[in-house]
Formats: C-alpha cells, structure tokens, sequence
C-alpha cells in the first residue's frame, strides 16, 4: 500500500471520528481541500457518499458506519507495521490534543501545562472539553486524548493513573454573619448550601455520606461548576462543599473563608484515563508522564509569583467564557 491509500484510510477514520472535515484535517495536519479531495476520492470508490452533513455534523451513511470498523484496524495494523508513529519529538511536534477536564482541574493545572508547552513544545496545541458523561466515548473514538478527574464509571479498555488523593473542605463567605472562625456540624446542617453537580468531581461521595452518617443539608441552589459557586458564595451566606486544591486556588482570590468538613469524609483519587487504541502511542505517552509530573511537583517560593500570575490569567479567561 501506498502513502496515498494510507492518507485515505487515515481521512476516512478522522472524519469518522470527528465529524468534520475540518477537524480531520486539523488532526492529520493536512489542509482542509487536501481531506476534501480525499473524501471525494473515496466516494468515488465505494460509489456511495460515506458521510453527509447534518446539523450534528458529517454523519456516515450505512455503509461508512460498516467501514468504520475495518478502515480503522486497516490503519492501525499499518502504522504499527510501518512505525508510522514511532517516535515523537515534542520541539517539533505540530500535534493537537484533546484533553477532558473539570473546571478545578483547568485552574490547578493549565497554568503550569501552558508554561511547559510553551518552553519545551511551542507548536503543540491544547483543546479543552469539558468532562462529562460523554467523556468515554469521546477517549474510545479518537475524539480525546485523555480525561482528567473522578471516573468510576468507566469499565474495560480503559488505562487509568492515579495523580493525587483529593479531599474536601467548606468555603464561606468572608462576610458570613454566623460562620466565623470554625464550622460546626450544627452549623453545617442549619444554613443554606450551593452543591455543584459537574462530572469527574467526586460529588457523589460527599452524597454518599450524607445520606450514610444521616447529616442534613439544606440545598438552596445547584450550580454546574465549582467557579460560578465559589463566586455566588462570595456575596451570600451559603455554603459550599469543595476540593481542598480548587479552595487553595481560590483562598486569596476572594472573600473566602475555608474551613475543614465537620464530618467524616473519604478522599478520593484524582485520575489521568486514556483508551488502550493510544495506550503506545508515543505522543499520548509524552503527554500523560507531562501532566503526571506537574501534578505531582510541589510549588517552591521562588515559582510562587508566576504561578499566581499565570493562575489569576487563567481564572479571568474562565470567567470571562462564562459570562
């Protein structure tokens, strides 16, 4: 087989994947026309349309949703046969990934993903996903690298490393007209809580106990990400249960108040999960020990300011998303 056969099972397989011509070729590195003209190529052959565009996206027809499975072995069995991706040198490296991740995991570690891309692999790119329920089935087709977070969830074909134990603490304004120098249990079940209930988080172990130790919470607001509650938290008097990393992050930046749990509560890994199609491929490797070792690296005094410089940049950009 030929370089121009290969590139054709390779467009099939991206443009399956992704949806999108444009995506496609952006993961191919490859020029949008130079995709089309593939795309057009394949028509051709199989005398069939093999992807239409929908409001959702490029959508395969019947038969490109029975070639998917073969055109992807028939590229995979090729690129390892061939060394296609045997090597990767970062310096070099025009490579986008896809990374899923919580908003916590955007404020404790973007800034230091960034700083690191930027001096050891300027051309690489970063997209960020939200992750969701959705995040599996992103890793399996290709459409993400990796996710980062709390994924139980998630069954065989998956490889999962574990990056740090989390715990949790509670956060009050620092204008809270009861809560001042300690939190009570008493306390903690007679005012008003936000809950946050965003995938990955581990919220559902702090549910669990709950309901297990028979603690009350009264719920007066459900918000979908740490950020926007810590912020509502900042000008009412409710209160919030969250990972002792997003509340470091956070003390400092707003009129906070963090206080340890008033009860028992289990602390939960924090996980990088990959599927086992890239669990070789030497880019995701590189990128997985990356993000393994910035998460495990304590901050020292001296990177103290251009951590808080770089996470103050990353929390406006978050904010100003949002708004």
């Amino acid at each position: 087989m030929n370089l121009t056969e290969m590139r054709l099972l390779s467009v099939f397989d991206e443009i399956h994947k992704t949806r999108s011509v444009s995506r496609a070729a952006e993961a191919l590195g490859l020029g949008q026309p130079a995709v089309s003209i593939a795309l057009a190529k394949l028509r051709e052959h199989f005398g069939d349309p093999l992807f239409v565009r929908t409001s959702a996206g490029m959508e395969p027809t019947r038969l490109g949703e029975e070639l998917a499975g073969p055109m992807r072995e028939a590229r995979s069995a090729l690129e390892r046969a061939l060394g296609h991706r045997s090597g990767f040198e970062p310096l070099a490296s025009q490579r986008t990934f896809r990374i899923c991740m919580t908003d916590i995991s955007q404020l404790v570690l973007l800034p230091r993903l960034w700083a690191r891309l930027h001096a050891t692999a300027p051309g690489i790119r970063i997209d960020i996903e939200p992750l969701s329920e959705d995040s599996g089935r992103m890793l399996e087709g290709g459409e993400a690298d990796l996710a980062l977070g709390f994924m139980p969830q998630l069954e065989a074909g998956f490889y999962q490393q574990a990056l740090f134990r989390q715990h949790y603490v509670c956060m009050a304004s620092d204008d809270h007209p009861r809560i001042r120098d300690t939190l009570t249990l008493a306390q903690f079940e007679s005012e008003e809580h936000a809950v946050v209930t965003s995938s990955g988080t581990g919220h559902l172990i702090v549910d669990r106990e709950l309901a297990r130790q028979r603690i009350a919470r009264r719920v007066a607001l459900r918000i979908p990400n740490f950020l926007g509650a810590a912020f509502v938290l900042e000008h009412t008097e409710l209160l919030l249960t969250i990972p002792q990393r997003l509340g470091e992050v956070l003390q400092g930046r707003g009129r906070f108040r963090v206080f340890p749990v008033p009860f028992a509560l289990p602390d939960y890994a924090v996980k990088q999960h990959w599927h086992e199609r890239f669990h070789r491929d030497p880019g995701n490797r590189w990128l997985r020990g990356l993000i393994s070792d910035l998460l495990s690296e304590p901050v020292d005094a001296g990177s103290a300011s251009a951590d808080l410089a770089l996470e103050n940049a990353a929390i406006k950009d978050v904010l100003a998303k949002k708004l």
